[in-house]
């Protein structure tokens, strides 16, 4: 059992990656053993979590000043205060200090949870009853427990030991009974182990300040400011579920204007919905509609025919921006500890991206605004795309972005070099391998903008 383990992925998907960061143009460029150095940094630093948990504030309700203070009080009410910290270029962030690997020694007790229950875990949460899938025999309530997370998906659901490939996350004591988990009605809701001492020491945000904060990744609120939404606009987010985007566009706008959200599962665009009421924004309308589908196919449809339609198919050139946060291989998320998806899954993205793609470029005004972005990796779901979307559609130009917070584009697409600075790649692997020493974390804000999950952002104008 390893405690720090890389990602564990298929072999051909760790192939297929591994010739995104060692093809031949990088190489060229910094060498093959920096290149080979680099990738393993990579599959190291995407199975830990990111060193600052990113809340992006309400300011459309509250100044950034006023939701902080609040934070910092509610933080010391459990008896814990960690620095929360305003981003010095976004003026609706607010970060908290993520602390670890802590020294915590496994007890002989052992509680084995899921996957995702792990990197929940590792990113500050409590254990929840269906994330549980082994206990000792008789576990019993304030039990102290070690929690480990199963990373190859090999644990039987109730059984009493496990001794597959686990994860250590930390020490927590039990809330409930072993039968209580796995009773014949079905698992529970509530937490079922509270982490008492954690590998990684962050704050649990359930249910805080829940219309003044949104637990979000860093890049996905910089997407937000880059596709620059303005008061009075028409705006619309493709695949938008959970809402975090949708949230940040409205804000962003005063929730002035329209902001339309798009998710073809109902349960997902209904839990946009709820965030939409939660964070009091009225400007947000979502719809359970596949966004290939989305444009009209009607060619006697026009846009001013239909002005008062709110909901899709739409007719061509009916938004000012629009926003493609696509769906992809989410190879960039972090805490990953295990990615099960087969190299056939994630080559079927790029295709789904590119349907998406067209039918965004058909909804887009001439002179608007269409930003594309992705949580993975591959050069076949970000600069490939890019290099094909110029080809493909000539009434697009790349533009600026802003902010700028991450690396430019990555060798291998055939783009240029003015090309690729105009894109932002967020790349953890390369603020991972100078973080390794301990700092203080004031000296640590300054890897925020690249501690993150992997992420891409390409911003275009339709002339």
């Amino acid at each position: 059992m390893s405690t720090f383990p890389q990602l564990s992925m298929n072999p051909e998907v760790r192939e297929h990656l591994r010739n995104v960061y060692t093809n031949n143009e990088l190489v060229s460029e910094i060498g093959a053993d920096e290149a080979d150095l680099v990738f393993e940094a990579l599959l190291s630093c995407l199975s830990h979590p990111p060193l600052f948990t990113c809340l992006r504030a309400s300011t459309h309700l509250h100044p950034l000043q006023d939701i902080q203070h609040r934070l910092e009080q509610h933080l010391a009410q459990q008896e814990r205060s960690p620095s929360v910290y305003t981003h010095p270029q976004l003026p609706d962030v607010l970060l908290l200090p993520v602390h670890g690997p802590r020294s915590v020694d496994p007890l002989a007790s052992e509680v084995i949870v899921g996957a995702l229950c792990g990197n929940a875990v590792l990113r500050g949460a409590h254990v929840f009853t269906p994330g549980i899938l082994s206990t000792p025999k008789y576990m019993k309530v304030c039990d102290v427990v070690s929690v480990f997370s199963d990373v190859e998906g090999k644990c039987t659901r109730g059984a009493k030991e496990f001794k597959g490939k686990k994860v250590f996350l930390g020490n927590g004591i039990s809330e409930v009974d072993r039968s209580e988990i796995f009773s014949s009605d079905g698992p529970g809701k509530g937490v079922a182990i509270q982490m008492t001492e954690p590998l990684y020491q962050s704050p649990s945000f359930d249910g805080v300040l829940t219309d003044q904060l949104f637990l979000q990744n860093l890049p996905s609120v910089v997407v937000g400011h880059v596709l620059g939404p303005r008061p009075g606009e028409r705006i619309l987010d493709m695949c938008a579920a959970p809402g975090g985007k949708t949230t940040h566009i409205a804000s962003l706008m005063g929730n002035q204007g329209s902001v339309v959200a798009l998710e073809k599962v109902r349960s997902k665009m209904e839990k946009i919905i709820q965030n939409a009421k939660m964070l009091k924004l009225d400007c947000i309308k979502a719809y359970c509609c596949n966004s290939i589908n989305a444009v009209s196919t009607d060619p006697t449809q026009c846009m001013y025919l239909c002005v008062f339609v709110d909901g899709p198919p739409y007719p061509e050139e009916s938004f000012d921006r629009i926003l493609l946060d696509a769906p992809c291989s989410g190879l960039g998320q972090r805490p990953n500890m295990t990615y099960s998806c087969s190299l056939k899954e994630v080559r079927s993205c790029q295709p789904l991206q590119r349907k998406l793609f067209t039918t965004a470029v058909r909804l887009l005004k001439r002179g608007g605004v269409l930003v594309y972005s992705t949580c993975t990796l591959t050069l076949a779901e970000n600069e490939e795309q890019v290099a094909w979307a110029l080809k493909t559609f000539p009434c697009l130009t790349l533009e600026p972005q802003v902010p700028v917070l991450g690396s430019e584009g990555m060798l291998g697409a055939g783009l240029s070099h003015d090309q690729r600075r105009l894109l932002q790649r967020f790349r953890p692997e390369i603020a991972w391998r100078g973080t390794q020493i301990a700092h203080s974390p004031e000296s640590l804000l300054q890897n925020a903008n690249t501690d993150t999950i992997g992420f891409f952002i390409a911003k275009f104008i339709k002339r």
